[in-house]
């Protein structure tokens, strides 16, 4: 008896990939992929599915990515298990992920092997995170492991990170601190890496699941226009 896959990915080489290793595997099939969560949800309604292997980050489709898609498709497809094989690898929305019920989070990353270990672990109905995340929420689970993390920082990172995720770019921030924007954008750096994460999308995803306000007008300020000591995050 075989498992049944839908594949979700937006880039089409990396689908193609791991539809050619699953299918060598003689317990799985791929009945077919999608590129966006419009996809994935006409599909969901028209085949019959064990499990869907999903991309977090999917823009585009009408259903949205992330949190928000998946959030949706938990509610749309109960019985479906979800496997999301990510490039992110943050504690805080894997521990998101987690409380949702999604059944696995993978890096993608990681050797197909783990991938096809979680297909097998969550069909027998485990949840399969990746060895990383299992040590991290084996601390006293996902919010210890977020306070553990938080003291790291010293006031003034914590300050500058307060203030870049509420929508105020480096060059503010640096005016309202009395800072140059170097020291401003290092101190935003070490916070990120002490964090544990390497784009301005995680740190504002971080930001969320912990509570940290983030403001509307961070749309047209620390995204839409933001400083050039702060673009190779992007």
């Amino acid at each position: 008896m075989k498992i049944n896959l839908i594949i979700a990915d937006d880039h089409p080489a990396l689908i193609a990939g791991l539809k050619y290793e699953l299918s060598r595997i003689h317990t799985l099939c791929v009945l077919d992929t999608a590129h966006n969560s419009t996809e994935i949800v006409d599909l969901l309604s028209r085949v019959p599915c064990d499990i869907l292997i999903t991309d977090f980050a999917m823009p585009g489709g009408e259903y949205g990515d992330g949190i928000s898609m998946l959030s949706f498709l938990r509610r749309r497809h109960p019985d479906v298990k979800i496997i999301v094989f990510t490039s992110i690898d943050n504690f805080a929305i894997a521990a998101e992920m987690r409380k949702m019920g999604i059944n696995s989070v993978l890096n993608k990353s990681k050797d197909i092997g783990y991938l096809i270990t979680a297909i097998h672990a969550v069909h027998a109905g485990a949840t399969f995170y990746a060895p990383t995340l299992n040590d991290a929420f084996g601390e006293g689970g996902p919010m210890q492991v977020l306070n553990n993390r938080i003291p790291h920082l010293s006031s003034r990172e914590a300050e500058v990170v307060r203030l870049y995720v509420s929508g105020i770019t480096i060059t503010e921030i640096a005016a309202r601190l009395n800072r140059t924007k170097q020291t401003v954008s290092a101190q935003k750096q070490n916070a990120m890496r002490k964090l544990g994460v390497s784009r301005d999308t995680e740190l504002f995803r971080f930001a969320h699941e912990i509570g940290l306000s983030i403001s509307a007008e961070r749309s047209d300020t620390a995204v839409d226009r933001p400083d050039h000591h702060d673009l190779p995050q992007r």
